[in-house]
């Protein structure tokens, strides 16, 4: 049974000074997250579009860090943030000094939340400041176990929004980007998406002279966030330590394996040909081969390598998909 639960939080509706994206944003993170690719269920999704006070996200906070147990507690706030006194997420109803719930609160209930892995994702100005040395009072770690903290942007950025087309809310920069890894952009072959792959799809994707995401976690091993379609189906995938005994082993390759070496096509064929057993084999490899697991040996492409009788092998990437196949760790 999924245990996921996830306070999603966007404000555009500030007095002085609105913003056109957030609720955009938030809506559709909060969608994504409540779904795998599948559809079947991930997140229990609460949204807190245009809160008016302090108070009212402070309860939102309470209720997903406080109480209960989750297997992944997840906040993800898209409105305002201040540097001012080491940082804060600002709410409505701000005045002076007072200017929503300080970084460091927010922090505080994570660590001392009993959920297992607690990520707190802020599409905000000056949010880099989550997690700094400063934030909290207390001489413990920053982090506790099980927190991981992406933010927009650094302690001393702002966070940039980019609105749509012909007057269509747009995202921010940062969750536009966030919203294309969750969609499948940041998940590995297996269709896996982790806060750290997350974080480096949209690391790559911002320029030096952007505004930079960091990450920041204490974890010894992440669960998904989301889970879509594998590139290579799981069934698959397992068979690779079968393919290759060893890691520096060559899979020997001849004209059988490939489809089309057979008298009903009008090309040179050449013996032996094709049989349906190396033809289902050899779809597999080329799966793998198209995610970048394996590659042939003195050709350039795997059709060739079958039709000349030469072999392919594990590419570093395979290697590792390699070690969890004979370690059954998928």
């Amino acid at each position: 049974m999924v245990n996921n639960k996830a306070l999603v939080v966007g404000i555009n509706d500030y007095p002085s000074c609105p913003l056109s994206c957030c609720i955009n944003d938030a809506e559709e993170v909060g969608k994504i997250l409540s779904m795998n690719g599948d559809g079947s269920p991930n997140f229990d999704v609460k949204f807190a579009l245009d809160v008016r006070t302090k108070a009212e996200l402070y309860d939102g906070l309470n209720s997903l860090f406080n109480e209960g147990e989750a297997d992944i507690a997840l906040f993800y706030f898209s409105g305002h943030g201040t540097g001012l006194i080491n940082g804060k997420l600002v709410t409505p109803d701000f005045t002076g000094m007072d200017a929503g719930i300080s970084m460091g609160e927010i922090l505080s209930m994570a660590n001392k939340s009993k959920s297992k892995n607690k990520i707190i994702i802020l599409d905000c100005c000056f949010s880099g400041k989550f997690g700094e040395n400063g934030v909290t009072n207390s001489s413990e770690s920053v982090l506790s176990n099980g927190v991981t903290i992406i933010t927009a942007s650094n302690s001393d950025e702002y966070s940039m929004e980019v609105s749509g087309d012909d007057g269509i809310p747009g995202h921010g920069v940062f969750t536009e980007l966030l919203i294309q890894g969750l969609k499948g952009g940041a998940a590995d072959v297996g269709g896996n998406i982790t806060p750290a792959s997350l974080y480096s799809f949209v690391d790559q994707s911002l320029g030096a002279w952007e505004q930079r995401p960091l990450f920041k976690t204490n974890i010894s091993r992440f669960l998904p966030i989301r889970k879509i379609k594998p590139k290579v189906p799981i069934e698959v995938l397992r068979k690779l330590s079968d393919y290759f005994q060893n890691p520096d082993s060559e899979y020997s390759l001849d004209p059988s394996f490939e489809f089309t070496n057979t008298p009903e096509y009008k090309i040179e064929i050449r013996e032996p040909y094709a049989n349906d057993v190396n033809v289902s084999k050899f779809k597999e490899l080329q799966l793998y081969e198209s995610v970048g697991l394996i590659e042939p040996v003195d050709e350039e492409h795997m059709y060739f390598a079958a039709i000349n009788s030469k072999s392919c092998r594990l590419t570093p990437l395979g290697l590792h998909y390699w070690k969890l196949s004979k370690y059954k760790r998928f």
